[in-house]
């Protein structure tokens, strides 16, 4: 039996079982040292922390997002994951928006659900917005403290969580009420979570559920050019979204329409503000721009892991043997990385003819709102770099312990005004 080590991993080559705690500090801060080892070592292996065989090579987890043969929806049912004690009767709440969320679910529901929602987030629908988040970045930038500011509550989160609400129609005072219901969810995803987790998450999910219904309830009467308005007219095939579907639908755009891109700006600041110099180099032209944005997708993406299930006995890899009901996880941020794929991938170079991700996913569960985020992403930093080309950090940003949303506690920067 051979063992490596790289100090807080250890890898059995013999069975490509991996030891690696996600909490540990070297790892949550800089996940890219053990994904190296790892391509080195096997892009498939058995992580023993999560109990599931992992996938990190991009051609892998490319081709598995788009392979029909495994899914978002549990084969055994919805809810997907067990209880803390595997008793669920306090997350009734959670997981009635879990049970008719597109994320959690295949064909034929999936397909009906994505149809009617994704009429506002085509690209033509989304290039509206522009002006209007352009506006939104000067305005923040405009609020920002003379020397000091934390990009993340000034910048960072508030411009995807207004544009989202302001779509949806609901209002943007309630962002920070917003943000808090959002957090609490996710939380259900990290590894670890607790009872109280559990508990908090379900009152987040019956208090944002209350809320949108009564917007719901208003828009039924008096509809307008929102969001809403347009999820509770759409039809398809004479079929209309249901209450509980239209309210799990409005609280997905929600919880995604910022969540990673808040993660995203974050760690795009601070990929570019570590290359030095002039930022405005990076943002000279909007085809630059564009492949700026897709550069920093690829090289610290805000999502790191994404689960699915598998529908029937399938041999994937070499000798690896699934079985139906079980999970696969399909590591995102170690794929974009995959030396087989692009030449230096530690190497922050928007100009790279090898310019591809996987951090938006593909095949079905292909992010919705990959256009906006896109969008987003290419107006905000551009508009903060050239408003502000001496911005540098004040102090060492540090990442967050939540290794699935790979996003930083705080990005602390002198404005340079």
């Amino acid at each position: 039996m051979t063992k490596l080590m790289l100090t807080y991993l250890a890898f059995d080559s013999s069975t490509r079982h991996v030891r690696l705690d996600p909490h540990v500090p070297a790892f949550f801060q800089n996940p890219y040292e053990a994904y190296a080892f790892m391509h080195g070592a096997s892009n498939v292996f058995f992580w023993e922390e999560f109990g599931f065989w992992c996938f990190g090579g991009f051609d892998d987890v490319s081709r598995l997002l788009r392979d029909r043969r495994f899914g978002r929806q549990n084969p055994a049912g919805i809810p997907d994951r067990s209880g803390i004690g595997r008793d669920r009767t306090h997350l009734n709440a959670f997981d009635g928006i879990e049970a008719n969320s597109m994320l959690e679910l295949e064909p034929p529901v999936h397909t009906r659900l994505r149809t009617l929602v994704n009429r506002a987030f085509v690209s033509r629908q989304v290039e509206r917005l522009r002006p209007r988040v352009e506006a939104l970045a000067n305005e923040l930038i405009d609020r920002f403290e003379a020397d000091q500011v934390d990009l993340l509550p000034a910048f960072a989160s508030p411009l995807p969580i207004t544009i989202i609400a302001e779509m949806l129609g609901v209002p943007v005072e309630m962002g920070p009420q917003l943000l808090d219901w959002s957090h609490q969810m996710v939380a259900m995803y990290m590894h670890g979570r607790t009872r109280e987790t559990e508990e908090t998450a379900n009152r987040a999910a019956r208090d944002f559920s209350g809320f949108l219904r009564g917007y719901v309830a208003e828009r039924r009467k008096n509809p307008g050019d929102d969001l809403l308005s347009l999820l509770i007219s759409a039809q398809e095939d004479n079929q209309k979204l249901s209450e509980v579907e239209l309210v799990s639908s409005a609280i997905l755009l929600l919880n995604a329409g910022h969540e990673a891109t808040v993660h995203q700006t974050g760690n795009a600041v601070r990929a570019i503000l570590a290359q030095g110099g002039d930022p405005r180099r990076f943002f000279p032209s909007p085809q630059t721009t564009a492949a700026t944005v897709e550069e920093c997708l690829r090289f610290d993406a805000p999502l790191h892991m994404f689960t699915r299930y598998a529908y029937e006995e399938i041999e994937v890899g070499s000798g690896v043997i699934v079985r139906p009901g079980e999970t696969i996880g399909l590591l995102l941020g170690m794929a974009n990385h995959d030396p087989a794929a692009f030449a230096e991938p530690l190497a922050f170079r928007p100009d790279r003819a090898d310019q591809k991700n996987v951090s938006f996913g593909a095949g079905i569960h292909f992010c919705i709102g990959a256009p906006l985020a896109r969008l987003e992403l290419q107006v905000s930093l551009k508009t903060l770099f050239e408003r502000l080309p001496q911005l540098h950090l004040a102090e060492q940003p540090r990442f967050r312990d939540t290794y699935h949303f790979h996003g930083l506690e705080t990005l602390a920067v002198h404005t340079g005004q």
